[in-house]
Formats: structure tokens, sequence, C-alpha cells
């Protein structure tokens, strides 16, 4: 590729995000679009409205970008929460990381590369790209040392930023964020997740109900620290409860005209048991009433289930414990020689538990594990297919052959410009769509407890998923056996890596264009949520604005397309720096676009504490390290015995560093510190506020939510003989919503 090709994608794309730039300021103004656009704030106050007639809603403005840059960091952990913030620091650790990587590359290694041969250089639009990388350095020439300076210098700041400088405006990014995420543990006294224990695969003992051999369990051997417990139950046949009670509460609704109440009823109740008891007789003429009041009978079509409770009930439950130190222990012990019954571990936050997952045997998960990994790569193989397509593009030569009816197009300029420097990134970018709700959809057949684990799982596999085909066979261009036979040869990849990695960076930074500059703007645009809106008020009719659109960030989605760009960027840093001034700029878009998201679009429905910086800090390093390795190749490639010789120590001394980091700080993520929690513990001892929280506790784990304000005469239980029977009464609630 040319300068006149990149400069092609680069005007392209840059013409795209213009247009969607001026679009979003222009539609955000808009009412009909407040729900798009100002989804979160539309969720906690009221907007104002603005005048149709105004001419300042139809001229586009900079105003967000300004609101944007203004806006603190604590401002986005109220709004956010810690995971909004961790998310804000990787893009501020890259903007500062490769400030000082284009500053140094761009008039150190720069001109080495250009001038590293001695050749005719042409005029700057007919230039390759290749004259810019590594690959146009003499063999044996002494200015390689310039590319292991830059090394060195990028290496260290790059591990100082993330522990050791204190200077000035930098921080310590890992040391700090550990900070924060304790910090965030203190700032959450009332946190019931900190008293609650999920216990899974609990056995069956004939004759007895799940609830009742639990409560024998843990009041034999927690008797001084065990407080209550929460049965899960099957959402299937409590929703066909709700759908039955629902038709006999329509059918009763005139029946109940003159006043009469029955007790709302919910699961989550301070009783231990599957329903919560109400007496068949009534406690006063108004409070209760029995089925049998009624003179009518139930039509055909809707029938009283009788169910006993263990067929409600699920091999699972939450148990409250009476002190956060107590509870932690129960999840970090063993409870029975057989470790597949009893299973322990701390419970997610009460509105982050994913229900859905919680009724599936234990025993399963493993299988289900092994599944999605064995699915995960053949979805990875298949996805060979558009890649190769992809770097078939790139070289004409190839495509000319296989495509002889293309050559006489192939010819001209402009469609040479743009088949070789915008349709390659184009195509793997529309391609890449199709990997986040795949690997959604294998974590959630996994089967996590929360729905900030499945978040947590699905960014793991896109972040390999897309360091592997998008960047490694990328590199490793060629067909797909080609690609094979170079995996199979472990020893050589860095050597293969050397050598590709200079005549790829050319793709690497049309990729940087297409899915990172439009990719923001067509973030910031929301276009898929700004069609339906669209169809919804222009076409059905539908002018409310229906909060069940807004969503919560995808980080799963974000992190590995930054964390990717940060591997692209750390690689391409020596080899090719032409690549960095397009790289920032896309950071700085990047900081201002997910911050104007974070504060309007997207809701904080759970915060898991910045869990995802530990991932954030090993691909850095990874990142750091794979750059160094591939460096190492380039050195000996060039015979340079000297700058490989000085290139080893320092791939030792960054994983020492990780190693380090690791062990210091990487277990505050995984596992509470007994000194906090203690310390909690006490502080709410001596402040009498263990009643408050034990109150909270008894509702917290609803499967199936109560609010006060939705509190109407439900449904009435009655038990006879350990059977629960539901009784439909009228004003009862909608299915799927309350019981």
């Amino acid at each position: 590729m040319d300068i006149a090709a990149l400069l092609t994608s680069a005007g392209i794309n840059i013409a795209l995000c213009v247009l969607l730039f001026t679009l979003y300021s222009v539609l955000r103004k808009q009412p009909s679009n407040r729900i798009v656009y100002f989804g979160r704030r539309l969720a906690s106050v009221q907007l104002r409205s603005n005048d149709p007639f105004s001419l300042e809603r139809f001229v586009p403005s900079t105003s967000w970008l300004i609101k944007a840059w203004e806006t603190t960091e604590d401002e986005i952990l109220t709004v956010g929460g810690l995971d909004a913030v961790v998310f804000q620091r990787i893009l501020i650790f890259s903007i500062r990381i490769f400030s000082i990587a284009a500053v140094i590359c761009m008039f150190l290694v720069l001109p080495v590369n250009y001038y590293g041969k001695e050749m005719a250089h042409k005029r700057l639009g007919a230039e390759s790209l290749d004259v810019f990388t590594i690959g146009n350095v003499q063999e044996g020439s002494v200015w390689l040392w310039a590319h292991c300076l830059a090394l060195y210098t990028i290496s260290c700041t790059t591990c100082a930023l993330l522990y050791f400088l204190t200077i000035g405006p930098f921080i310590q990014e890992y040391k700090s964020i550990t900070k924060m995420r304790l910090t965030h543990l203190r700032g959450s006294p009332t946190n019931s997740s900190h008293f609650t224990v999920l216990v899974r695969s609990i056995p069956f003992v004939p004759g007895e109900s799940y609830s009742h051999t639990l409560k024998k369990f843990f009041t034999t051997y927690y008797p001084s620290n065990y407080l209550a417990h929460q049965m899960v139950h099957h959402s299937g046949v409590v929703q066909k409860l709700m759908d039955e009670a629902e038709k006999m509460c329509k059918m009763l609704s005139a029946v109940s005209s003159d006043g009469r109440s029955l007790k709302p009823f919910c699961f989550c109740t301070s009783s231990t048991l599957s329903f919560h008891i109400l007496s068949d007789q009534p406690e006063s003429g108004d409070e209760s009433i029995r089925y049998s009041d009624f003179e009518i009978a139930p039509p055909d079509n809707v029938r009283i289930l009788t169910l006993h409770a263990p067929v409600l009930e699920c091999p699972v439950a939450f148990v409250f414990f009476k002190t956060r130190f107590a509870a932690v222990v129960a999840t970090q012990m063993l409870q029975t020689t057989n470790p597949m019954l009893w299973v322990t571990e701390q419970a997610p936050e009460p509105h982050d538990v994913l229900w859905s997952s919680l009724s599936i045997p234990y025993k399963q998960l493993w299988l289900r594990k092994i599944a999605t990994l064995l699915a995960a790569i053949v979805f990875m193989f298949l996805f060979l297919v558009p890649v190769t397509f992809v770097q078939g593009l790139t070289q004409l030569d190839k495509l000319s052959k296989t495509f002889p009816f293309l050559r006489g197009l192939l010819k001209k300029d402009y469609i040479n410009h743009v088949v070789t420097g915008y349709l390659p990134s184009v195509i793997l970018t529309l391609s890449l769509y199709t990997v986040p709700p795949t690997m959604m959809l294998f974590s959630a057949i996994e089967a996590p407890i929360s729905r900030s684990g499945r978040k947590k799982s699905a960014c793991l596999k896109i972040l390999y998923f897309t360091i592997l085909n998008v960047f490694f066979v990328n590199v490793l261009s060629g067909s797909v056996i080609s690609q094979l036979s170079v995996f199979s040869s472990v020893r050589d990849i860095p050597l293969e890596l050397a050598k590709a990695i200079p005549t790829q960076a050319s793709f690497f930074m049309t990729y940087v264009f297409t899915s990172g500059w439009t990719g923001l703007a067509c973030e910031l645009m929301q276009l898929f949520t700004f069609v339906c809106n669209l169809v919804k008020k222009f076409i059905l009719r539908n002018y409310e604005d229906a909060h069940d659109w807004l969503m919560a960030f995808p980080y799963h989605t974000e992190v590995p397309r930054v964390l990717l760009f940060v591997l692209i960027g750390f690689s391409c840093s020596i080899m090719a720096p032409l690549i960095l001034p397009f790289l920032l700029f896309y950071f700085f878009m990047a900081y201002l676009i997910y911050k104007n998201q974070i504060l309007n679009v997207y809701l904080k429905k759970y915060d898991s504490g910045g869990l995802f910086w530990p991932i954030v800090h090993n691909t850095t390093v990874f990142s750091l390290v794979l750059t160094q390795i591939i460096a190492l190749g380039v050195f000996g490639i060039k015979d340079s015995p000297v700058a490989s010789g000085f290139t080893i120590p320092l791939i030792v001394c960054t994983l020492l560093f990780s190693e380090y980091c690791r062990q210091r700080f990487q277990p505050v993520f995984k596992k509470p510190a007994a000194q906090v929690l203690i310390d909690m513990d006490r502080e709410d001892e001596n402040g009498d506020r263990f009643e408050d929280i034990y109150n909270r506790l008894r509702t917290a784990y609803c499967q199936i939510q109560l609010t006060s304000h939705e509190l109407r005469p439900g449904l009435a239980v009655t038990r006879v003989n350990d059977v629960a029977e539901t009784i439909p009464c009228s004003g009862g609630p909608k299915p799927g919503s309350f019981l």
C-alpha cells in the first residue's frame, strides 16, 4: 500500500466521522430522541422538552464535547460506578503511554526507518508505506540502536505508569485502582452480598424439602453465625402459577368490588419456608378471604395449581450470615468431604443475580464449559475464512490471478486505493460484529451466577478471539494451511512475526481508521437504537419512551476493542511508528465519547468493583512482552547481536514486574481482606446498625420483586398438610413482574 491509498482510507473515514458527529449534535436535541441519547438521565430525572420551533435544535454544536471534558472522575464514579472509572483509566493510560511513544518514535525511529537504505525516494504521495517501517533499515546498521533505545524507553515508561511513577499528574494505576476497590468495599456498608453466601448442590433427603435440609445443616455447623436463608425456585413453575393467577384475577375483579382485599404474597419473606404461611381462617373480616367465599366456579380454561413445596424449590439457596467475616469464611471452606455437594461461593449483588442460571444443576457446569470451549474453537477457525479473504484484498497481484476479470478494474488508481486501503478493514470490521453476540451466548451457556460474571467471561472470550484473529492471523497472512503450519512450529513464531508485522502495518492503520474512528462515531450515534426509536415513533405511532431499551455499558465489547488497539500500538511502535498519531487520536476521541455515553446513555445496573483491571494489566504486559519478543526477532534478522543481547534482559525484567504485581495486587481482586471486613463489622456493631442490615437481608434477594408503591391485593396462599395452594384474587399483579 502506498501513501495515496492510506490517505484515501483516512479521507473516507474522516468524512464519515464528521457526518455522524454532525448528525449526532443535531439529533440529540430533538425531543423524540431523548430516550436514545439521554436514556440514563431520562430514567433518573424528567428532562425538559425543547421548543419545537427553536432554531438552536437544528444547529450543530460541540457542547457535548465540552461537557464530557469537564466531567471529573468523581462524577463518573457516582454515575457509572467503579467499573466506569476503571474503563476511563484504561483510556487515560493509553493516551499517556502512546503520547510518549509517539514523540520518541516519530522524531527518532521514523527518520531512521525512512533513510535506512540508500535509495532514490519518490514523491511523498507515491511512496510505499514500507519505507517508513523497520524493514527499510539496512542489515547490520548501527542505527538499530535507536530502535533498541526506543523499546527500552517505552517498556520502562509503561511499567512506571502501571505502578511506579508518582510525579506530577501521573498516578500509580494498579495501586490506585486497588485502593479504589477497597474504598468501594468500605463505602457500601449495607451491601447485602457481603453477608450472603450462595449455596448450590444441596443434597436431596427423602421426605424433606431442600429448605428444611439446608436449615438443619447450617444450624448444626454454623449455629452462632447462621441468620436465615432464601430458597431459589424454578422460575418456569412460578411463571405458570402467575399466569393462572392472572386469569383468575381478571375474572374475579368484579366480585371483589365490595372493598375486601387479600394479603399480598412474595417469596421473599422472613420465613425460611417456600411459601408465606397464612391461616385458612380469616384474621379479621376485611384482611383475609378464602376462595370458598366466592359463589362462582372457575372456568374450564383456568385451574387452581396445587403443588408440593419441593416442586418449586431448586437445590440452591442464598444463606445469610450475621457478619461479613462469617460469610467469607463459609465461602472459603470445603463444607463436606464430597466437594460436589454443599458448594459455597460469595453471592453477587441482588440486582446482579442471573436467576435463570441458578436452577441449572451444579454437576452440569463443567460439561457446559467444555462444550463452550470447543464451540469457541470451532467458531474461531470458521472465522479464518473472512480474515483470509480480507488479506487477499491487500495483495492485488494474488487477487488479479484469482479473479482475472478484475484486472482491468484494479488498474484504475481510485479503485486500487479503495480496494487496498479501505475495503479490507471494512469487511473485517463488519465480520467482527458477529463475535460479541456469539461469545455472549457461549458465556450464557456456561451458566454464570451473575450478569457481571457473564460479561467478564464474554470479555475474555472476545479478547482472546480478537487478538488471535485480528492480530496474529492477519499478521501471519496467507492461505489457511500456511497459517496453521506457522502455528505448528512455535519456535518460528517470533521470526515470522518479525518478518510480517512491518509488511502488515498498513492494514493495521486502515483498521484503526475503520474500526477505531468510524466505530466511535457509530457508538456515539447509537445507530441501532436510533433506527428502532424512529420506527416506533414515526411508523408504529407509539410516542411513549420505553425504559426497557436502556442498557448497561457494554464492557465485554469495548474493553477488548481498546486492548486490541493497545496491542497494535505496542507491536507497531518501533516497527511502523507512522501508526501512532492515528492511534493517539483514537484514544483521545474514545476518552470523550465513552465519557459522554456513561453520563447520558448507559445505566449502572450493577458494579463489579473494577474486576476488569487485572484483565487490562495482564493484557498490557502481554502486549509489551510480545513487542519485545518481536523486536528480538527483528534484531536477529537485521544482524544486530548487541541490540538482541540488550533486549533479553528487558523481557526478563518485564516478566518479573508482572509477577510482582500479580502477587502484590491481584489477590485483592479475588478475595476480600479479613481486616477490612472485621473493621466494618465492628463499626456496624458499635453503631447498632446490624438490626437494620438484617431487615434488609430478608427481602434483598427477591426472585420476583415486589415494591411498596406496587403493593396491592395479590395472591393469598394457604398451607394444608405441607401442600401449598395458590388462590387468585382481584387486583393481582401482572405475570412476570410480581407475585
